[in-house]
């Protein structure tokens, strides 16, 4: 399904190779047939914003969207697991998937990255495709509106998302939820995370802090999430490619 390739590309880190890519972008919504119209005129919005802006300004925005704090991480099982032995566990059952289908991951990279994840599924069959979106719609949903509300064009993402799922979320009740959060993006609170983790890291220094420390875990996590580009005719640059491709 060609369309998620295009909502990776434009959900990953903006790159030269994306915006050299807009007019192949831009056909592939006009010609996808899953997406209602609305949608799709949601979609190269989005094209025309981020393939036309400034790329360093797009660059820091994303930084500033997706890397400070949490609560907008495009880590799918940070969302679900957390910081438990469960994630490990679920990323390696995720990568085994990958690597049945006949594709692998260079090394530095997480199965769990969502703009990864999806191009996994632009392969997949149909109803395999509509059943992982379905199972992880409330992910998406909470990411819809989170970006929503802090004013991110990003949003539109999520909701051609959940309407390829299929899934039309309780808006009302998110819109709530969300708004009752606390933010996890200022800089208190990224005070007070980087002051916890610095705890645990120290508590750690006698055993492997250099692999499980929550600091190290979250830097390295921050690194891929920037240096993942995604591949095909639209989308220069392997990084999730077929088996004993040359």
């Amino acid at each position: 399904m060609t369309i998620l390739r295009v909502i990776a590309r434009l959900l990953d880190y903006p790159t030269a190779e994306m915006q050299q890519a807009r007019d192949d972008l831009a056909m592939a919504v006009l010609e996808d047939s899953q997406l209602k119209a609305y949608h799709k005129q949601a979609l190269l919005r989005c094209i025309e914003v981020f393939c036309g802006d400034d790329l360093m300004d797009l660059q820091e925005t994303y930084v500033e969207t997706f890397d400070r704090g949490r609560a907008l991480s495009l880590l799918l099982f940070e969302h679900v697991h957390g910081e438990s032995r469960d994630r490990g566990q679920a990323m390696v059952d995720l990568l085994a998937q990958y690597e049945a289908a006949g594709l692998e991951l260079d090394a530095r990279e997480l199965p769990d990255y969502l703009p990864l994840f999806l191009e996994y599924l632009s392969i997949r069959p149909q109803a395999e495709v509509q059943n992982w979106l379905e199972d992880i719609h409330h992910i998406l949903g909470l990411l819809a509106e989170r970006l929503y509300q802090r004013n991110r064009l990003h949003h539109v993402l999520f909701d051609a998302l959940l309407a390829l799922a299929g899934c039309e979320p309780d808006r009302q009740e998110l819109a709530t939820l969300v708004a009752s959060e606390a933010r996890d993006d200022t800089p208190e609170a990224l005070d007070r995370v980087w002051e916890e983790e610095m705890v645990k890291f120290v508590d750690d220094q006698g055993g492997s802090c250099g692999s499980s420390g929550a600091v190290g875990q979250r830097r390295r996590e921050l690194e891929q999430v920037q240096t993942i580009h995604l591949s095909d005719e639209l989308m220069p640059g392997a990084k999730l490619a077929q088996a004993g491709r040359a």
